[in-house]
């Protein structure tokens, strides 16, 4: 995995040459895991990746903390460790050349203040935004890359039988997702891909609602989306159980948000436009009188970063590639009924086709 950690970084050295950029400074924890091997969390403290084309150069800069574990699991061999003290700008300037007239940066992560400083340090460079570049070598997703998100897809799906077994009437939202949050570390996960959700009620109709002490009744929607990140790599699934029998309204809205899942699915493969996956699953909505419910897109790319490129929205005519990874989740939410989400995650294949990787049975499951 080494040489493809170097290789990333010669890719990325080449496309910033196509571009006339002297040198770049990856700053985002998530890409320099990505071009090193190397992840780690600095908080405030300086985390850089430095590459400099004219003097044929790679640098990492790490907290001094983090040090003896960058040179375990990252693959630069200069690693300049930082301490408490001192200036990382002061130790920046002599490894950047001061004579370039280009530095690539993520406009999208550098601050203004650190934009500043290193503007100091090469007073004549234009500073470049490299997201394009990152974003369209992140896309792509390997066969190594997929496998590793696979374990995080099959750990958490582990997770979500748990909660259909133990979700009870008198349970409360955050008893249940810490519940929940307990076995993704027991299973083994780093740590949770984004804040859980887990709502009942009612306020399953707010599309990200914040877990609170409110209890399950009997007849009501409980919807999970969760993900876990495993090896740096995210899940993330949702889906909506009834407690006990409920309403035919319920279980309308439900297999409607069903058939919209699997006509989402289906309209994609390489060479669909991203907005085309997101108008068959809103047309099966639509037609069910229930558009005006459906508030959001109806995916998003993941990977190392629980949202990335692609964007599947109505308005996005980019067109699906080989080794993209995405959700496609469509979802009706009805003011003080409750709302139904159903979230799967989906591969492009090298032929074109996709892959669902999530398995975890979509009909709809009573509980109780």
């Amino acid at each position: 995995m080494g040489n493809a950690y170097a290789e990333r970084r010669n890719r990325l050295l080449g496309r910033m040459a196509e571009r006339g950029i002297d040198a770049a400074l990856i700053v985002s924890p998530t890409s320099i895991y990505y071009l090193t091997g190397f992840l780690s969390d600095p908080h405030e403290r300086f985390l850089a990746l430095l590459l400099d084309a004219r003097k044929n150069a790679e640098a990492l800069f790490v907290p001094l903390l983090d040090a003896e574990s960058a040179r375990r699991n990252g693959t630069v061999a200069d690693i300049v460790p930082l301490s408490d003290t001192e200036d990382p700008y002061a130790r920046l300037s002599g490894a950047l050349s001061a004579s370039a007239a280009a530095v690539g940066v993520e406009k999208n992560v550098l601050t203004l203040d650190r934009a500043e400083r290193i503007a100091r340090l090469v007073p004549n460079a234009a500073l470049v935004d490299l997201t394009p570049e990152l974003e369209s070598m992140r896309v792509r997703k390997t066969a190594e890359e997929i496998a590793k998100v696979q374990a995080a897809v099959d750990l958490i799906e582990k997770v979500v039988a748990h909660a259909a077994e133990r979700a009870a009437v008198g349970m409360t939202e955050l008893d249940l997702t810490a519940e929940l949050e307990y076995q993704m570390k027991r299973l083994g996960a780093d740590r949770p891909s984004f804040e859980s959700i887990v709502l009942t009620g009612s306020r399953t109709a707010l599309p990200h609602g914040v877990p609170e002490t409110v209890p399950i009744r009997e007849g009501d929607f409980v919807l999970i989306d969760i993900g876990a990140q495993v090896n740096g790599y995210c899940s993330d699934i949702t889906r909506t159980f009834l407690m006990g029998e409920g309403t035919k309204e319920q279980e309308r809205i439900y297999e409607t948000v069903l058939a919209a899942n699997r006509a989402g699915i289906a309209a994609a493969r390489a060479g669909t436009a991203a907005s085309e996956v997101d108008r068959a699953a809103r047309d099966v909505i639509a037609a069910a009188g229930y558009g005006d419910f459906f508030t959001h897109r109806v995916g998003h790319g993941f990977g190392l970063d629980i949202h990335e490129f692609p964007s599947l929205h109505g308005a996005n005519p980019a067109l699906l590639e080989s080794g993209m990874l995405f959700t496609v989740e469509p979802g009706i939410y009805v003011p003080e009924l409750g709302g139904v989400r159903i979230e799967d995650d989906v591969y492009v294949q090298e032929d074109g086709s996709v892959r669902v990787l999530t398995s975890y049975p979509k009909s709809l499951t009573r509980l109780g």
